[in-house]
């Protein structure tokens, strides 16, 4: 069997003394949507930026086809082909739109994306091309969050809240362009608080709770009521 994409082993991650992570184990396979849910301060945000390299740990923390990665830097780790949607967009303030995504390009993988496929994906992005990413509306930069990473040409991406501070009809346009994200043969891990989208569009889901996997396993076999008493904690 091939080694799956993503592989996490006992990882741990800290901020000083502050602990957010707890042996964190999971195995992603090629191919597949997965959803990672809980509460606020869950450590879902700490769970991505540990696997982009933003947060550095053991090398063998975090295994990409097989290879420790959990020590280098990100762009090292963009390099390789892993490829992060940020929480808060975090566009470049100074660039335009298509300069945004321009920057994704750096990483020097070949691959199906390019401007023009992106511009096909967010036809919106091409039309505004040229303003400031900070002129345009918060699910327009959204789109350029996404685009920029999808720029990187990844084997996995990682989408860190994208229906944060969106309005309904704005999540909606963005969940219906994914399946043309991950149609490309790509695998994705999707952070969500909204645990009916998460699961609308994933294969497979982790619950995380106060830093540890609380339920794991096939959105198919899970039942709402174990994914609430894994969400909240078990009260009885």
């Amino acid at each position: 069997m091939p080694d799956p994409v993503l592989t996490l082993s006992n990882l741990d991650a800290h901020y000083g003394d502050f602990q957010a992570l707890f042996g964190v184990n999971m195995e992603i396979a090629a191919g597949d949507v997965v959803a990672i849910i809980g509460a606020n301060g869950a450590g879902k945000s700490t769970l991505m930026r540990s696997v982009s390299g933003l947060m550095r740990n053991r090398a063998d923390a975090v295994l990409h086809n097989g290879q420790p990665i959990g020590d280098l830097r990100a762009d090292r780790v963009a390099q390789g082909g892993i490829a992060l949607v940020p929480e808060g967009r975090q566009l470049f303030s100074s660039l335009s739109v298509e300069e945004n995504l321009l920057v994704g390009g750096t990483a020097g993988r070949r691959g199906p994306w390019s401007l023009d496929a992106v511009y096909a994906l967010f036809p919106i992005l091409q039309e505004r091309k040229h303003q400031p990413s900070i002129a345009l509306s918060g699910g327009q930069q959204q789109m350029v969050a996404i685009g920029r990473a999808l720029m990187a040409n990844p084997e996995l991406i990682l989408f860190d809240e994208i229906s944060l501070g969106l309005a309904p009809v704005v999540i909606g346009d963005i969940y219906a362009a994914l399946p043309g994200i991950v149609g490309e043969g790509m695998t994705a891990v999707l952070v969500e608080q909204d645990i009916s989208r998460a699961l609308s569009v994933s294969s497979r889901v982790y619950c995380l709770q106060e830093g540890k996997v609380t339920l794991h396993g096939d959105t198919t076999d899970i039942s709402r009521d174990a994914i609430t008493a894994a969400y909240f904690g078990n009260t009885a």
